[in-house]
């Protein structure tokens, strides 16, 4: 994205880089990395970085300073998931954008944003990895006004609250087979937050405990991971309900899940976001002729269940119903604009924000590349040169 970086860096590639690459995140989070990871990192301008957070900002001042959205979008949280001493305020926000050219101009156009942690343990660590085996030394991991010391110290007011390590934990389920293990080791390594299966946590009345190194700990406070669709997806037996009085504080608590969400699409009013509309809506019949258009459940992780041209008998297949549980989005076609020996490739840039006092933080750009109809793994297969990476961030471009 940044021209003189970019030819720099693809003149230098070689495999055995790529190679190095690997074996040095693999050594970093001292288990497998079972995702693919792309061939190069991003260089992207500061500049670009801005004008997204500005845009990021302005749509969850929108969403968390309206009232009206805040009760509609309350009314999604299923009974289960309602906490006595949940968050006020999500303390984790990520806002998603693919990048478009306009008129020689590069902008964002949001795919999606969600109140639920992502990879700050391990995002990191690949930006310093991609650094150390290519350079330049010129260009930053984080953005303007962040370093390595201080991303970790907003990062860690976020997920210990103040407590000690030992007596916080990232929930989640079955992690030691989850593909972000890596951000759990990671997480477990600069934070001292282990990573535990939710259903080994036991339950004594109000209080919940874990097992640390064969002693009995009690849990003040949970950095919850745990995906409220797997939980009924999996049909998941917990050791506590989330409805109880429990003397736990929770970072990343299950309710916001649902209220910043694709349920939030339709309710935004920016330049920067693609038409939305419910399925519930009058009038959507139009969208079954029309090619450009995406069909998307609001509470789906990780892309799951969109289905790109709706057919009417996709449209049928949903009962009357559930279609407010789904939304109709027009498709924007991004830019490819990072030049690879593998041909152009299209970036999704994800914002990740943090809660630090009374503000949100933008602490790093998390970004995949692909070439396929998304980005996620099943649509890149048999690709180079696609897959997670991070962005090398540069004060201004070099030609």
């Amino acid at each position: 994205m940044i021209p003189g970086y970019r030819r720099a860096f693809n003149a230098a590639f070689g495999d055995d880089g790529h190679r190095r690459l690997l074996g040095s995140l693999a050594a970093a989070a001292s288990v497998p990395i079972e995702f693919p990871v792309s061939e190069t990192p991003c260089f992207l301008p500061q500049s670009l970085l801005d004008d997204l957070e500005a845009a990021s900002q302005a749509m969850i001042a929108q969403l968390l300073g309206d009232a009206g959205y805040l009760r509609a979008a309350d009314a999604n949280v299923p009974d289960r998931f309602r906490m006595p001493n949940g968050e006020k305020q999500p303390t984790f926000l990520q806002v998603d954008f693919g990048l478009v050219d306009v008129g020689g101009r590069i902008e964002g156009r949001l795919v999606e944003l969600q109140a639920f942690p992502s990879l700050y343990g391990f995002q990191p660590a690949l930006g310093e990895t991609y650094r150390s085996v290519w350079g330049p030394n010129d260009v930053s991991v984080y953005p303007s006004g962040l370093d390595a010391d201080g991303y970790h110290a907003v990062v860690e007011r976020a997920i210990l609250g103040g407590h000690n390590p030992a007596n916080v934990v990232l929930m989640e389920v079955d992690p030691d087979r989850q593909k972000t293990r890596p951000d759990f080791v990671t997480t477990e390594k600069r934070w001292g937050v282990r990573a535990i299966d939710v259903r080994s946590v036991i339950n004594e009345g109000r209080w919940l405990f874990y097992m640390r190194d064969g002693r009995k700990t009690i849990i003040h406070r949970v950095y919850n991971r745990l995906i409220p669709d797997d939980v009924q997806r999996l049909g998941l037996e917990l050791p506590f309900d989330y409805r109880d009085d429990l003397e736990v504080e929770w970072t990343g608590s299950p309710e916001w899940f649902f209220r910043i969400s694709k349920f939030s699409l339709p309710h935004l009013r920016h330049p920067w976001v693609p038409k939305t509309t419910f399925l519930s809506e009058p009038g959507t019949d139009f969208v079954q002729a029309d090619p450009g258009w995406l069909l998307k459940p609001l509470f789906s992780y990780a892309g799951g269940g969109i289905v790109f041209a709706p057919t009417e008998a996709d449209i049928a297949a949903i009962p009357a119903n559930q279609r407010h549980l789904y939304v109709l989005q027009e498709r924007v076609s991004f830019t490819p604009v990072i030049d690879t020996p593998h041909g152009a490739t299209q970036v999704e840039i994800r914002m990740m924000f943090v809660r630090d006092g009374d503000a949100y933080r933008f602490v790093l750009p998390l970004l995949r590349m692909g070439r396929g109809r998304m980005m996620g793994v099943d649509h890149n297969k048999g690709l180079r040169w696609v897959g997670a990476s991070a962005g090398l961030i540069a004060a201004a471009p070099a030609g």
